[in-house]
């Protein structure tokens, strides 16, 4: 009778201290940051942190920021899936062009893309010249945000989808086809259920970044107050005037609705998960 061995090895050499190493970096990386900003809440207390955030100032920019960035991210999800099913399914010259400009938004300096986009859509700018000769006003409104975060966010949606798009095979719609569904019924009921799962993932990192991005929006946002002041430049600006408090109020406002928004999204994806059948 073979004797069975004290200790149980793990079927990936080094797990245990891959794990080790891996959540001493994400406690550096993430958690550290976060609980000092809690930290910072609490010693603060829970009174000043609403007087400092319970402005109407403050709520006009939480309100712009993350309404921008919700329907930037919803136009990003749609734009992308369908951008990056073309890129996969279609062969057609200047595709690979195409495929390359998408990463633009990844290696371009935030304020590079802020100060481009505002000279195209400045009302002297190239596109801002035809917008305002149909009396539509881009830059220095909420519009001009939008179009920064789409900017900023889309290639978030498109490299998240395009990988699960290139594993669907061609004959899983022909067998739907064969089976008499029509394009829509494929459409609806196998494609899109199959995708549903990564178009989420890049639906909340474009969210994500939309709502933390700085340096693309202040150039083409003009900063109005009440109008287009966005709240991570209000943290900017309450650091610059030595209020640590209020830029830790406008901190842990946006980190609970960010927190909120990102939960309800992974309950959406789980549950896309498991009505396709994957745990």
């Amino acid at each position: 009778m073979t004797a069975r061995p004290l200790i149980h090895r793990s079927p990936i050499p080094g797990l245990g201290i891959s794990a080790g190493i891996t959540i001493t970096l994400l406690s550096l990386v993430v958690l550290l940051p976060i609980g000092a900003l809690l930290l910072k809440g609490a010693l603060a207390g829970p009174e000043r942190l609403w007087t400092e955030v319970n402005t109407p100032r403050i709520w006009a920019a939480l309100w712009l920021s993350f309404r921008l960035s919700f329907l930037a991210a919803l136009f990003n999800l749609i734009f992308g899936v369908t951008l990056a099913w073309v890129l996969v399914r279609y062969r057609f010259a200047g595709r690979r062009l195409i495929d390359a400009a998408v990463d633009l938004p990844f290696a371009l300096p935030t304020a590079v893309a802020g100060i481009a986009l505002t000279a195209l859509y400045a009302p002297n700018g190239a596109f801002g010249v035809m917008a305002r000769d149909l009396g539509i006003k881009i830059a220095y409104t909420p519009l001009g945000i939008f179009i920064a975060l789409v900017f900023v966010g889309l290639p978030f949606v498109v490299r998240t989808v395009q990988p699960v798009i290139d594993e669907i095979e061609r004959e899983v719609e022909e067998a739907s086809a064969t089976l008499g569904a029509s394009r829509a019924h494929t459409l609806r009921h196998v494609i899109l259920p199959m995708l549903m799962p990564a178009a989420l993932t890049g639906f909340a990192l474009s969210l994500a970044r939309a709502v933390g991005e700085y340096g693309s929006v202040i150039f083409i946002a003009g900063n109005l107050p009440l109008k287009t002041e966005i709240a991570p430049l209000l943290i900017v600006i309450k650091l610059e005037e030595f209020n640590y408090d209020g830029a830790t109020a406008i901190g842990i406002a946006m980190l609970i609705i960010s927190f909120a928004m990102l939960f309800a999204i992974n309950l959406i994806q789980v549950w896309s998960r498991r009505r396709i059948g994957y745990v």
